[in-house]
């Protein structure tokens, strides 16, 4: 058994779907819309196999942004293949206006990762 896609809330669809696709190398599905029901959605996939679903529909009510804490889910790893690429691809999203969450760094659990947030204030860790 493996995880096949997470689904993330948005109310800028096309902000993140273009996050995704630029900085973190995703391709974008076809859009989905439901006009019915005011909802559209994009499946974004990753070279891995792994999706990520973004949505969007009328009345979805915002997160409280980090570095506030709630329940559900708090954040997802990107995996790359050394502690160089974790700072690459820091320095390079830095570079391109991404917000750095924390810096690169060695975790009680045996990570080298960063932290990075998406336009909606997702957080993302770039680990190794």
């Amino acid at each position: 058994m493996h995880i096949e896609h997470i689904a993330i809330w948005t109310n800028q669809l096309e902000i993140l779907k273009d996050f995704y696709t630029c900085h973190l190398s995703a391709k974008a599905g076809e859009k989905y819309t439901n006009p019915v029901k005011k909802f559209s959605s994009y499946f974004l996939e990753f070279d891995s196999g792994c999706r990520l679903e973004i949505m969007q529909m009328e009345g979805i009510q915002d997160y409280p942004l980090p570095p506030n804490q709630h329940t559900g889910l708090v954040h997802f790893a990107m995996q790359v293949d050394s502690s160089e690429e974790v700072d690459q691809m820091t320095e390079t999203l830095r570079s391109n206006g991404v917000k750095i969450f924390s810096e690169p760094r060695k975790t009680g659990d045996g990570y080298y990762e960063s932290v990075i947030q998406d336009p909606d204030g997702n957080l993302i860790e770039i680990a190794f």
